[in-house]
């Protein structure tokens, strides 16, 4: 006789009895792991964004300093000593530009504090004769000794936070030098390093990132060497008109234009075209005006017609997709994002054109012929459901004999 069926308040009582599942445990040990790594990896991420900071700034600039360094490497030149041939290149031209920035506004505040009474007194009459004011010099005396009581309570607050400003300066003092030294190594010892990092992969995927590697070199390397040479015609363009003008640094204005306005992204072409015109307004309005004019136009024949020629073979990048780099790197690392956005997508950008197949668009737009539909005997058809029966077929078409005199 076959057992009765338990109820169903006999097996939850039963389950419950038994105990939880064995596999319940551990899923929730597992969840529970999962869930503390992530925290403890954004922790640690979180601590060390500073020091991968540092680590990205290095990689990008020994990818854009390795192609010279491969290049005296292949002339003899032992590969330490040759990155520090180009190390100490590249800090003399940095060290040149600080130099000649800095007398630059040594020289412009010294000339606005010595003409400060003289650009006083035209400033009020030209206020007065624009406006129909009456100023003078009393009140400007009086405007003067509020602001200076403003600038006097800023710098106390200045001084007060003497300490937080030496340690931020020590900070970023000991982060360029970490920068200089991780750039030293990884040009260095870049091929060690690339077979290193290839040496964790098969050799299949050894392949995809030695390319991967060897397009970014590439591509940063052109991006840094494409602007500095038109930073350097921006420079020449720029100082030839300033000393047409007889605009006092002249040397040095042409300098800041030409780098600031390379080597910035997106807003760069704003700050480096605003210095030389308020030092030409200080000299003479007028020459403020030509030299607008000027950058204006130099401006429009370099993005017509100066980029796209020395950028074509090295960085092929559409400008919106450019300037949405920008923008999206400034979002992510800020001003370091926005300085390495423009390098790294076309690194990307040339990586998946290696590997993405393309197709040729059609230019011809007429619309294929329709397909020939088949011809149905709706008689027959519904003769077949009513009756069952199957009438007779219908008689094919007489087959086309061929013709003997083709």
């Amino acid at each position: 006789m076959p057992p009765a069926p338990k109820s169903d308040a006999t097996v939850v009582t039963a389950n419950l009895t038994a105990g939880p599942p064995p596999w319940l445990l551990r899923a929730f040990l597992l969840a529970a792991t999962t869930v503390a790594g992530l925290i403890a990896s954004f922790w640690v991420l979180q601590k060390l964004q500073g020091f991968l900071t540092v680590l990205l700034v290095s990689l990008f600039l020994a990818f854009a300093i390795e192609p010279a360094v491969n290049w005296l490497a292949a002339r003899g030149v032992r590969r330490g000593l040759a990155t520090g041939v180009v190390f100490l290149g590249l800090v003399t031209v940095v060290v040149a530009f600080v130099w000649t920035l800095g007398a630059l506004l040594i020289d412009q505040v010294t000339t606005l504090v010595q003409n400060a009474p003289d650009y006083a007194d035209q400033g009020v009459d030209w206020i007065n004769e624009t406006f129909n004011a009456e100023l003078s010099g009393e009140d400007i005396s009086r405007y003067l000794t509020q602001w200076s009581d403003q600038i006097e309570s800023y710098l106390v607050g200045v001084a007060e936070n003497a300490w937080g400003i030496g340690t931020a300066a020590i900070g970023a003092l000991f982060q360029a030098l970490g920068i200089l030294l991780f750039t030293f190594y990884f040009a260095a010892d870049g091929p060690r390093f690339r077979d290193a990092v290839c040496s964790l992969l098969p050799p299949e995927r050894q392949r995809h990132v030695r390319r991967a590697w060897d397009i970014a070199v590439e591509k940063t390397g052109g991006y840094i060497y494409s602007r500095g040479l038109l930073a350097l015609c921006s420079a020449l363009a720029h100082y030839v008109v300033l000393r047409w003008l007889d605009i006092p640094s002249a040397f040095a204005l042409a300098l800041w234009v030409g780098v600031v306005s390379q080597f910035i992204p997106t807003v760069g072409t704003y700050l480096a075209g605003a210095l030389p015109v308020i030092v030409a307004l200080v000299h003479h309005p007028t020459d403020a005006l030509w030299i607008l004019g000027f950058i204006i136009l130099y401006q429009q024949f370099e993005n017509y017609v100066l980029q796209p020629r020395i950028t074509a073979t090295t960085l092929d990048m559409h400008p919106a997709v450019a300037f949405g780099s920008v923008i999206a790197g400034a979002a992510l690392l800020g001003a370091t994002g926005a300085l390495l956005a423009i390098p790294v997508t076309a690194t990307v950008q040339a990586f998946a054109g290696a590997y993405i197949r393309r197709y040729d668009v059609e230019t011809d737009t007429t619309p294929p012929p329709p397909k020939p539909r088949k011809s149905r005997n709706w008689t027959r058809q519904l003769t077949i459901r009513l009756t069952g029966a199957n009438p007779a077929p219908e008689p094919a078409a007489p087959e086309e004999k061929p013709n003997p005199d083709r």
